[in-house]
């Protein structure tokens, strides 16, 4: 028998990525899809820390998944990358690039706490990014759950495009197929009215089928592969699927579902890559051909402690073979594939070749990092894939060896962790010296200290977490500064007049160069910038990074001989300064969106709770039956520790997701008490 060529082999991979919030059971689900495909003997079980995806020591102690993992299994000839994804606000780091990697997300919803705001966020996020999207409602046989009622609710905020793949059957012990059968028994709906709904939805993409299907009445679904390809392309159509991991109702559907209906990498949307450099890139058209120049991109970072630094990536286009060279990003000096394999939990599958699809991985090459591109052609080391929108880390965190000398060893086991992670953020603090680490909650912050305390071997001091407070300038303003300093031989002189400006909220920062004459010379203009950048990283007024401003370098004088680059370094530094000392400055914090999920007899109290710590409710809707979800706007620093006071509102019931959604000025007793604070910080030092 002849062997399948290539683009037949990529046409049979499949990759699916599991989103959505806590406690959905993404981490089982993926087990029993392994188990029903024969990849592994049994499901395993969270109280047991048998899970394929959920190996890491920490992830068993605390009973839920930290990291996305992967996993793959062939079925029906079809080979399945998936990858299992944590679902807590502060670990959507994790969940995010497993969309750069999948060509289908499955939105995993919890029967029993319906719609939550992760599962909107991530539905939305893979709908940006062109992917499929499948909707599967798990634990569907837990007791009192009002299956119509979700359904109903899924389509009203996700949109009538969501519609019924299977329907639950049975007392929920197994699913009713709605696609491929024309009619059957369910526990509520109609298969009928559903099979009759999806044909209509497919079949609108498409003037042909519209054509026969006006005619002809019912088309054989197996006739609608492409526009219903077309149709989850452009997400004109997003399947609706019922299972229990538990019980395993509805897993057989949902994986031949996966297999016979979900994209393979030539029928999803193309990879938004982009060529060029500059402002203005354009998009560029990889394919997935297997005798193509090679394009993968890394989407996860591992630190491994035997295998050294591992990149997991998607191979979009080309074929990487064991063996072969590959070139990271813009480097010169190729780098030689040692090793390659594919993930199965913590297992490591050696494997020859990689194609179009495949998600595999390399090891031990220092130059990999988050969101790299490796390609085998150097002219290509301009092409990129288009950035994700990460939520912007705001809960930080000061951290400090507890024995003196170790500052360098604790930066560099800190430096692995933030790697694995795009959501966290390490800098050095220029005024107080500390190292700082910013994540997206309190529980992200909580894990990285875990998991440092594991990898550095030695205690760590903390300071409470820190807001991430901004500071601006709200009118224009005018800052000058003469360095001179003049010790004996060659002196130092450098003058600079510049002017400041306010930015829209969110705008950042811009540097202009209005210098005519030559009164500062073009080859210190990048020192005068250096000055100025290094004025807006440690603040102004309260120690604060200042953002939203426009800077105007318009003036200044040199000499001859004194000129250096420091001298101008330091005038631009203290002009900014100067200029932002008279530009009526502001402390901005930040502002998240609050949902909260309790019950109805504890939401009085919840939004007066809120009002008094400055936040504003936006509205409430539903949740599951005996529970309101109450969504508003608050600062951050009025919501530390809020767990605590949440629980004791709502005996414990309750619970709290928070995004960043903007900066806006603080009161001005609160902005009085940070500069301060500030000031008298500096005197004591």
């Amino acid at each position: 028998m002849s062997l399948p060529s290539l683009d037949s082999r990529v046409s049979a991979i499949r990759t699916v990525a599991l989103v959505g919030p806590a406690a959905a059971g993404k981490t089982l689900l993926l087990d029993a899809l392994l188990a029903h495909a024969g990849a592994i003997p049994q499901a395993g079980s969270i109280e047991r820390g048998s899970t394929v995806s959920d190996h890491d020591p920490l992830e068993k102690r605390l009973g839920h998944s930290l990291q996305s993992s992967l996993a793959h299994f062939t079925h029906g000839g079809i080979r399945v990358h998936a990858i299992d994804t944590p679902g807590a606000p502060d670990f959507v780091g994790q969940a995010l690039p497993a969309l750069e990697a999948a060509d289908t997300a499955l939105i995993v919803i919890n029967a029993q706490n319906g719609i939550e705001l992760m599962a909107q966020r991530l539905l939305t996020a893979a709908g940006e990014r062109g992917l499929a999207r499948l909707i599967v409602v798990n634990k569907i046989d837990a007791p009192d759950v009002d299956l119509p009622a979700l359904l109903a609710q899924i389509r009203e905020v996700f949109g009538k495009e969501c519609l019924p793949l299977n329907l639950p059957a049975g007392g929920a012990q197994r699913v009713a197929d709605c696609f491929f059968a024309a009619s059957g028994e369910a526990d509520f709906s109609s298969v009928a009215d559903a099979h009759r709904a999806l044909v209509e939805q497919v079949v609108e993409v498409d003037a042909e089928f519209v054509e026969r299907y006006l005619n002809d009445g019912d088309i054989d679904p197996r006739e609608l592969h492409a526009p219903l390809e077309q149709a989850l392309r452009e997400g004109h159509l997003i399947p609706v699927c019922f299972c229990s991991a538990k019980t395993g109702a509805g897993v057989s559907e949902l994986l031949s579902a996966i297999e016979l209906l979900m994209p393979n990498p030539a029928e999803g949307n193309p990879p938004p890559f982009l060529e060029g450099k500059g402002t203005e890139p354009t998009p560029y058209p990889a394919t997935p051909d297997p005798a193509a120049h090679v394009l993968a991109h890394v989407f996860k970072i591992v630190a491994d402690p035997y295998l050294g630094k591992m990149g997991i990536m998607r191979v979009h286009q080309g074929s990487i073979a064991k063996g072969g060279l590959l070139f990271v990003g813009h480097a010169r000096k190729p780098i030689r594939v040692g090793h390659l394999f594919m993930l199965q939990g913590a297992k490591h599958v050696d494997v020859d070749e990689a194609l179009p699809g495949d998600l595999c991985a390399i090891a031990k090459v220092d130059d990999l990092a988050f969101d790299a591109v490796l390609h085998d052609a150097q002219e290509d080391e301009h092409i990129y894939l288009k950035p994700l929108d990460f939520p912007t880390p705001v809960h930080g965190l000061a951290i400090s060896p507890a024995r003196r000398g170790d500052e360098q060893k604790l930066w560099e086991v800190l430096a692995r962790l933030v790697d694995e992670d795009p959501c966290l953020r390490i800098e050095q603090a220029g005024e107080t010296h500390q190292t700082l680490v910013y994540g997206l909650g309190e529980l992200h912050l909580r894990l990285l200290l875990e998991r440092l305390r594991d990898l550095y071997k030695g205690e760590v001091l903390t300071e409470p977490p820190r807001i991430a407070y901004r500071e601006t300038v709200s009118a224009p303003a005018e800052g000058h500064f003469r360095h001179k300093k003049q010790s004996g031989g060659a002196g130092q002189f450098g003058e600079v007049y510049l002017r400041v400006e306010p930015l829209a909220r969110g705008a950042g920062f811009e540097f202009v160069d209005a210098v005519k004459g030559g009164t500062i010379p073009g080859q210190f203009m990048p020192a005068v910038e250096k000055g100025v950048r290094s004025a807006l990283a440690s603040g102004v007024i309260a120690g604060y990074p200042l953002v939203d401003l426009r800077v105007v370098v318009y003036d200044g004088k040199h000499h001859s001989v004194d000129s250096k680059e420091i001298a101008f370094v330091t005038a631009g530094r203290r002009a900014l300064i100067e200029a932002v000392k008279e530009a009526r400055p502001l402390v901005l914090e930040p502002i998240v969106q609050v949902e909260i999920t309790a019950p109805e007899h504890g939401i009085g109290d919840i939004t007066g709770d809120l009002a008094s710590r400055r936040g504003q409710v936006n509205g409430t809707r539903a949740a599951v039956p005996g529970s309101l979800i109450v969504q508003g706007l608050a600062p951050l620093a009025e919501l530390a520790s809020y767990q605590t006071r949440l629980n004791a509102m709502t005996a414990g019931e309750g619970r709290y997701t928070l995004v960043l959604s903007h900066y806006e000025a603080v009161p001005p007793n609160t902005q009085a008490a940070l500069v301060g604070a500030y000031k008298a910080h500096d005197e004591s030092d």
